[in-house]
């Protein structure tokens, strides 16, 4: 089974490359059209929140917010009760983007589920949701200072 694995990183590997280069007239950079899909999604996120949906590290997302922010893509506002609170919202650039990276997504699911059923791409949607739940509670043990113990001594 560890084809498996390989296989779906290949996949998300080969996405991941097309969009960048599709994205770069766009003016985004390495993998910056996630984080502001998910901003338009969810107006007003803040970044810890955002780090945990797209399952990296806050320093990761730091660094994309901010090269989000310094392009025009996205702003950062105070809350209104807690000023230390930054949220995040899409400003008219990233809003007239996100509906050409949603277009990109939707041609790309086309060409990845070609040949596939409904009910197969339900199949697959189902089990893809479950291996992501087990490696997401992994990620998160680790992220909070777990070992995994997987050498055989």
């Amino acid at each position: 089974m560890g084809e498996l694995l390989r296989e779906i990183g290949m996949i998300a590997r080969a996405l991941d490359s097309i969009s960048n280069v599709e994205f770069k007239e766009l003016e985004l950079t390495k993998g910056q059209y996630i984080y502001l899909v998910r901003i338009c999604e969810n107006p007003g996120i803040i970044q810890e929140k955002l780090a945990e949906l797209i399952l990296v590290d806050r320093t990761t997302a730091a660094r994309s917010i901010q090269k989000l922010e310094k392009a025009g893509f996205i702003e950062k506002r105070s809350d209104i009760v807690n000023k230390k609170i930054k949220k995040l919202y899409a400003t008219a650039k990233g809003q007239a983007t996100c509906p050409v990276i949603l277009q990109e997504h939707a041609y790309s699911k086309g060409v990845a589920l070609a040949g596939l059923s409904e009910q197969e791409q339900a199949q697959l949607l189902e089990l893809t949701e479950r291996v992501r739940e087990n490696i997401e509670r992994e990620w998160d043990f680790v992220k909070k200072g777990g070992t995994r113990h997987y050498l055989k001594e």
